[in-house]
């Protein structure tokens, strides 16, 4: 059983900075991709970034330039650093996990970014 657990999050102003942290009960090596996804209060879960095994990212427009997904291999680890934040960033962000079997999220982490 794949566990993904999410820190980190926390009450920033506009404009300010947090890190997320997602640890896997794993290495990230087994897995293709590892996301970040975030979903506010009454709106769909949205897809923020992704970090696959080669390396390679990918980001939403709406964080692409502020956000980054990076990766400690030797910690089982994925992080999503997040700098500039908007009032619009607020949302509960999930660590999502795909291997050949299936796809893993973790519990989730609330991030509140005051105006």
């Amino acid at each position: 059983q794949v566990q993904l657990v999410e820190s980190g999050g926390g009450l920033v102003q506009a404009g300010g900075s947090l890190r997320l942290s997602c640890v896997a009960s794993r290495s990230i090596y087994s897995f293709n991709y590892m996301r970040w996804y975030r979903q506010a209060p009454g709106k769909q879960r949205d897809w923020v970034a992704t970090i696959a095994r080669s390396g390679s990212t990918n980001y939403a427009d709406s964080v692409q330039g502020r956000f980054i997904i990076s990766r400690n291999v030797v910690k089982y680890t994925v992080y999503l650093q997040m700098n500039s934040l908007k009032p619009e960033d607020a949302a509960v962000y999930y660590c999502n996990a795909v291997d050949y079997e299936g796809e893993y999220w973790g519990q989730g982490t609330q991030v509140t970014v005051s105006s």
